[in-house]
């Protein structure tokens, strides 16, 4: 396979990506108005925002199953061409539960990235492959690209415009990607039966690899759907603003992760995984504390204080977490690509389902708990505890058992 040809192949399956990204995290600010209309509460809105994630992870495993047998060019170019249908009908909704039931069709797009991974990386050699999987990856700028699209087309034509839109272009993006996209060269050449492909998720790997990237990826699906509203929540911005400041979280995320599986290339999957959660917790350590007035009793009397993030001390730290889950998802694919070569399609359909299914459950979680403490900054709380569990099994399965001095601990 040439080197241009590659090349191709990658850009379109990564337009493609981007395509379907944006339209997965389409709820995330058309639902702002949806919220007022339909009368929403936070925790129907985390359902609303979330449904569409729901169907794209479960979907995953079996078509990074498929992928191995039929193809990623056949495949990737049917969701793109079946998706567009039930999201112009989208447009059309005007109940929850027709918002629901649609938004388990069009979120079928978001199995596009098990699609994806494996038919790019078998077009680039073992040593270039956590670059090609990263620059893939970075088709979720697309969650940004819903940040500047959705707001221009809602606030000129209203939120009707935008999964008609949308529609469009997934069909548009279709015709391209059939016509710049190549056969899959690994599609039903031996490999690794079904039964063998199933076979590896009693590997205690893969599960660990599903925790990894349940909080980098599924983090960053989940504060991308709910980082629009949490901007008009807390500071009070228009649903323009508020998108604007939410795609530095999510533009980052998306197009840093072609620099994370560089990084995942020359120092490894587990060095890059390592210091990214270190530096997610931290930041989302100052992230979690809640806007807090107290008084102190003084002898002249009693002061006022105030403990609060403003929106210009707040973005920086979301951007830093940003960058973080980019490199995380980035170094976790480099793990199943060096550890799982002739089942990528099944491990990373696993893994990316279950990363999937955090990004369904967290917007869920985001507005139970802020119904239930009455506060925004839970949702980091939440994401908070649960890096502290990645962190502990990294150092339990890896940095404890790394070499000392030279020698194995066990020596």
């Amino acid at each position: 396979m040439s080197n241009a040809r590659s090349i191709t192949v990658l850009l379109a399956s990564t337009w493609a990506f981007l395509i379907c990204f944006a339209v997965w995290m389409m709820f995330g600010v058309i639902g702002i108005p949806l919220r007022d209309e339909l009368h929403l509460n936070a925790t129907e809105f985390g359902l609303l925002t979330a449904t569409p994630v729901l169907t794209g992870s479960l979907f995953r495993l079996p078509l990074g199953i498929w992928t191995d047998r039929v193809g990623g060019r056949i495949l990737m170019t049917l969701l793109l061409l079946i998706c567009a249908v039930p999201l112009y009908f989208a447009s059309y909704a005007n109940a929850l539960w027709q918002f629901l039931l649609l938004g388990l069709a069009l979120g079928l797009v978001g199995a596009s990235f098990s699609v994806g991974t494996p038919y790019v990386a078998r077009f680039f050699p073992t040593n270039q492959r956590g670059f090609a999987m990263g620059v893939f990856g970075a088709g979720t700028a697309g969650a940004a690209l819903n940040m500047f699209v959705a707001p221009a087309l809602m606030g000129a034509y209203g939120w009707q415009a935008v999964p008609r839109a949308y529609a469009a272009a997934l069909l548009v993006s279709a015709v391209l990607f059939w016509f710049l996209s190549a056969p899959d060269p690994g599609a039903g050449r031996g490999g690794a039966s079904l039964s063998e492909q199933l076979a590896v998720m009693r590997d205690r790997r893969v599960w660990k690899y599903c925790q990894y990237y349940s909080i980098v990826f599924g983090g960053f699906t989940a504060l991308s759907i709910w980082m629009p509203q949490y901007f008009v929540s807390e500071y009070g911005f228009s649903v323009a603003q508020a998108a604007l400041l939410a795609a530095c979280f999510s533009l980052p995320g998306g197009l840093l992760r072609a620099v994370g599986g560089m990084l995942s290339d020359r120092f490894g999957a587990h060095n890059v995984t390592w210091w990214v959660l270190w530096a997610a917790w931290i930041a989302l350590f100052l992230l979690s504390y809640p806007h807090t007035d107290f008084s102190i009793r003084t002898v002249d009397g009693s002061r006022q204080f105030t403990i609060a993030l403003t929106p210009w001390m707040f973005t920086p730290l979301l951007f830093i977490v940003g960058v973080t889950f980019a490199f995380g998802m980035a170094s976790t694919f480099k793990y199943i690509g060096d550890e799982f070569p002739e089942s990528m399609g099944a491990v990373s359909g696993l893994v990316g389902m279950v990363g999937g299914l955090g990004g369904f459950l967290l917007p869920i979680m985001f507005g139970s708990l802020r119904d239930w403490l009455g506060f925004n900054s839970s949702c980091f709380m939440l994401l908070y505890g649960i890096v502290s569990v990645s962190l502990f099994l990294n150092y339990l399965t890896e940095v404890r058992r790394a070499p000392v001095m030279g020698r194995p601990l066990n020596a």
